[in-house]
């Protein structure tokens, strides 16, 4: 008497789990495109292109990726695009979602995405031209102490980054004024380093992985790094703690999706990402930029933006003004 609601109770499982798996399945059904608010070759774009490959190559994805570059307002017009879409459009974030929106040059807010992932983190470093005179990270900060107007100083894509906060950071333990600094705001970290060979900079602040082409082609000197050691693959640059000033400073980088997006499309790529950042291909990735794995899944995430909204809003509000 017991044997057939037992069967029937059974099939009822299976047919739910098989319910189940084709409604993960069916939760991405047509091409995904990943925003980076950029120009190619920056670290949103070479953080997307990275995930677009490795989700194509390692099939964790069936439909095709894309990658699309919309530039302009420190990364507000990708954003703006993306909150309009549905959930088959992402894109790449990273401090500057917060920090405009802190300075007043948006409307827009972390709230306004859905998180999907926290990726990774990587150092900031300061650049001069290979033939600057100026020789450290130490004798450029005392020379600025004497005359903060003593270098025009390159920075993209808009004041609030953590490029220039990291470098405003350096200087007021120097007790320079972060608002008598000469900053100059460039498109993109191409556009910095032009600036920087035709003289029209003397020094630049960015990411390393934006850093270290123009370096390896011996265009730029690297003077300092945000890291709290030398690193094994640039051991001839400094940290900051070695040229007198103590800070550490990783810039991270994310990606998001659309407002509103439903559980089942959250799940679904919190198991996608997960998977991918097991891969040995992004483990590869990460070496070759010199980034640290810093994952955090969807959940992980929105409690991550909330407190880094916090720590920028505390440092923001005596050193950002310009």
């Amino acid at each position: 008497m017991n044997k057939i609601p037992y069967f029937i109770f059974a099939l009822f499982v299976i047919l739910c789990i098989g319910c189940s798996q084709n409604e993960k399945s069916e939760i991405v059904t047509k091409d995904v495109t990943i925003i980076a608010p950029s120009s190619e070759g920056g670290g949103w774009d070479l953080t997307a292109r990275a995930i677009k490959d490795i989700l194509m190559s390692e099939e964790l994805i069936s439909e095709n990726i894309r990658v699309v570059n919309k530039i302009g307002a420190g990364g507000e017009l990708g954003w703006k695009y993306v909150m309009q879409q549905e959930n088959h459009v992402l894109a790449m974030n990273s401090s500057l979602l917060l920090t405009n929106h802190l300075l007043g040059q948006s409307r827009i807010t972390y709230k306004d995405f859905t998180p999907i992932a926290t990726l990774a983190t990587e150092w900031e470093v300061v650049i001069v031209s290979k033939d600057s005179s100026i020789s450290s990270a130490k004798s450029l900060m005392n020379n600025l102490k004497k005359t903060t107007s003593a270098y025009k100083i390159g920075v993209s894509p808009r004041l609030g980054n953590d490029d220039q906060l990291s470098f405003v950071l350096a200087s007021k333990q120097v007790g320079i004024q972060p608002e008598e600094l000469d900053f100059y705001v460039y498109e993109n970290s191409d556009q910095v380093v032009n600036a920087l060979l035709k003289n029209q900079i003397d020094v630049a602040t960015m990411s390393l992985s934006e850093a270290k082409k123009y370096y390896d082609s011996n265009q730029v000197k690297l003077l300092v790094i945000s890291a709290d050691k030398r690193l094994k693959e640039l051991p001839e640059l400094p940290t900051w703690s070695e040229e007198g000033i103590e800070l550490v400073f990783e810039h991270w980088r994310g990606i998001m999706g659309p407002p509103n997006m439903t559980k089942a499309e959250i799940e679904f790529w919190d198991m996608t990402i997960e998977k991918m950042v097991r891969t040995e291909k992004w483990k590869q990735t990460l070496q070759k930029y010199m980034w640290k794995d810093f994952y955090k899944n969807s959940s992980e995430t929105s409690k991550y933006l909330e407190e880094q909204s916090k720590m920028y809003e505390v440092l923001m509000g005596v050193d950002m003004e310009n």
